[in-house]
């Protein structure tokens, strides 16, 4: 983009609300968060057109801006709408309109959407665990909410699978299966129970988009089966090899589609194309953009996370070949704080929660507070109790939606590889995770439990405890999550986006030190010495070293025999860290790291670890009302 970019406003249409956000280049050159607004989301009736939350939000930018802007930018208010529409200078990279002042227009507008329940997909493989999955990796990557998928090998009837297409009426279908040259017929029985189902979209009377990503040579059977009824696009094969897998057409004919079909359907979001300055993204898929363009440009791996009422949305980049990332997204559509409280329950057992509880609570009670969370789930917690139970729930959907990821972020199954001794025994065989603890550089946590926890090392500990990061690894919370927005920015102007994404997004609450290895409380873990600091911490404690944010300190991380920090066992480390809003914490509880109800001195640990950062324990007197006041953000 033009570096004479002044002003860009961006807009996530959610599925209840609508969010603005204002950037804005200071007196120094740097972009950085100007105001934020929001409105109800306008997609349903008695509205039925989204723009007109967009403009009340936007309209909540003008009126912020009139009232106070920060240090170094223009004061006044800005007039970001006109003829009843945003005011956006260029569009598609051309300049179409000018400003007669500096507080006129927004240069760029961009959005992304989540609004009508967002993309929903099924895909269709032949082997679940091979072609099925890539689909899989594809839609989820994409941004799509992962309804169902079938394959050959499901267990499933083919009346069940027509059943099944014609019941859940997914916006895309995405086919797959088969290596180029390979075998077609189970492909065209495939295509059969498409055919048969005759799926109908969820919005307007266009034929349903199928996407064909499968073996080539059956492309011209596939379509013939498929016939007329619906509109097929043909892509590149996902697996063109057993052992070479290649998403990104998939993902980026989704991408069109879901503009095309879904977007221009629902309603007002034809008005919104013409607005913006470049197409609206997927809410999910705009995250995953930024992500993996950040982690690519710093040259990082980075896991994220963002936690809400009904899912948990796992994304990861990690480096798979030297100078290669894949990134993975995977959605838990079971795991949430309020909607879906209780299936965390269900998933993990009352003794899973319970275990990360410094008090005792009848599990009767502790059932009956997240029922009661399930039936009003827009409550926030009333009592210092009640938080930490919704913040020990926190760590079990944390963890088991990580599970989940790991299990699908992975290396290609079904794919033979030479081997030497040594490698036999190690882990980096065929179909192994692609998520490596102790290769992560950075762990970002989003949704309301994360972002909005009264107190940033609460935030620090739930990872913590819920991933267990290994080695080095800096531990941040998106702020007020405008990820979707800064990662439609930062397709067009990366720039920008970085500057605002470190400044004002991601709270950083301190590099963590963990140990990989397994000793009795007490004895010899690890030690940290350098610019000022001598610390040696034994095995079950936790250290916070202060440190804040831009302050660096460069310290030797030496580990105890049989411990591990990334350098091999018993092995130093020296490296240059950075603390945060919380500092840097050294967790000396080995890896992995166990918890179970029944562990002895259970609660006299916890309450242990929430002294090390400075939190009040339950049943102190000065509790209440200053640790819960952030719970209402």
């Amino acid at each position: 983009m033009p570096e004479d970019i002044l002003r860009i406003v961006a807009t996530d249409c959610g599925s209840t609300t609508t969010k603005a956000i204002l950037i804005e280049r200071n007196a120094n050159g740097d972009y950085r968060l100007v105001a934020r607004g929001e409105a109800p989301t306008t997609v349903e009736k008695p509205f039925e057109d989204v723009t007109i939350g967009v403009l009340n939000s936007i309209t909540e930018l003008e009126e912020i801006t009139a009232e106070t802007v920060p240090d170094g930018f223009t004061k006044g208010r800005r007039s970001l709408m006109k003829d009843g529409k945003v005011w956006r200078l260029y569009k598609s990279g051309e300049k179409t309109d000018s400003r007669s002042n500096d507080l006129e227009a927004s240069d760029l507008y961009v959005s992304t959407s989540s609004a009508g329940g967002g993309l929903q997909m099924m895909v269709t493989g032949l082997v679940k665990a091979m072609s099925a999955e890539s689909a899989e990796r594809a839609a989820l990557g994409a941004g799509a909410i992962l309804m169902d998928t079938l394959s050959v090998d499901d267990g499933r009837k083919d009346y069940q699978k027509v059943e099944r297409l014609r019941q859940l009426r997914p916006d895309i279908i995405l086919m797959s299966g088969g290596t180029d040259g390979g075998n077609t017929e189970r492909l065209i029985e495939m295509a059969e129970i498409v055919r048969r189902a005759d799926p109908k979209p969820r919005f307007g009377d266009m034929k349903l988009p199928i996407i064909y990503a499968g073996n080539q040579g059956a492309r011209t059977p596939v379509g013939q089966v498929l016939g007329d009824a619906v509109e097929v696009k043909y892509v590149n094969n996902l697996r063109p090899s057993m052992d070479r897998e290649d998403l990104d057409p998939a993902r980026d004919e989704i991408h069109e589609m879901f503009l095309e079909h879904v977007m221009q359907q629902a309603p007002g979001y034809s008005k919104l194309l013409e607005w913006t300055s470049e197409e609206v993204m997927a809410t999910p898929n705009a995250v995953g953009k930024l992500l993996k363009e950040y982690a690519e440009n710093e040259k990082i791996n980075v896991l994220g996370v963002d936690i809400g009422g009904a899912t948990t949305d796992v994304f990861s980049v990690f480096e798979a070949t030297p100078g290669t990332r894949i990134y993975n997204r995977t959605v838990s559509a079971n795991l949430g704080m309020s909607y879906s409280i209780c299936n965390v329950l269900k998933e993990t057992g009352i003794e899973n929660i319970a275990r990360w509880l410094p008090f005792e609570l009848e599990p009767a009670e502790v059932r009956n507070r997240l029922r009661n969370k399930m039936i009003r789930p827009t409550t926030i917690p009333h009592t210092y109790e009640d938080l930490l139970i919704e913040q020990a729930v926190a760590r079990e959907a944390l963890r088991l939606a990580f599970i989940h990821h790991k299990s699908l972020a992975r290396g290609l199954t079904g794919t033979q590889t030479q081997r030497d001794i040594g490698q036999i025994f190690s882990q980096s065989g065929t179909g192994q995770t692609l998520v490596k603890m102790m290769e992560l550089d950075m762990i970002i946590g989003s949704g309301g439990v994360l972002s909005h926890a009264p107190k940033r090392a609460q935030s620090a500990l739930m990872m913590m405890d819920a991933y267990q990061p290994e080695g080095v690894t800096m531990l941040t919370v998106d702020s007020i999550f405008m990820m979707p927005h800064l990662g439609v920015l930062s397709q067009h102007f990366y720039k920008a986006a970085r500057q605002v994404f470190e400044y004002d997004c991601i709270v950083q609450c301190g590099h963590c030190i963990a140990p990989v290895g397994i000793a009795k409380d007490g004895e010899a873990c690890v030690t940290v010495k350098g610019d000022g600091v001598n610390e040696s911490v034994p095995f079950g404690q936790i250290k916070v070293i202060p440190c804040g944010r831009g302050e660096f300190k460069t310290l030797t991380i030496e580990p105890a025999k049989g411990f591990d920090v990334g350098e091999g066992k018993g092995k130093s480390r020296t490296e240059k860290l950075e603390g945060g809003t919380v500092g840097i914490i050294i967790d000396a509880r080995g890896r992995p790291f166990t918890l179970d109800l029944g562990s002895p001195g259970r609660i006299e640990k916890l309450r242990t670890w929430l002294k090390a950062f400075g939190l009040p324990l339950p049943g102190e007197s000065a509790v209440s009302e200053p640790v819960l006041a952030g719970a209402a953000r």
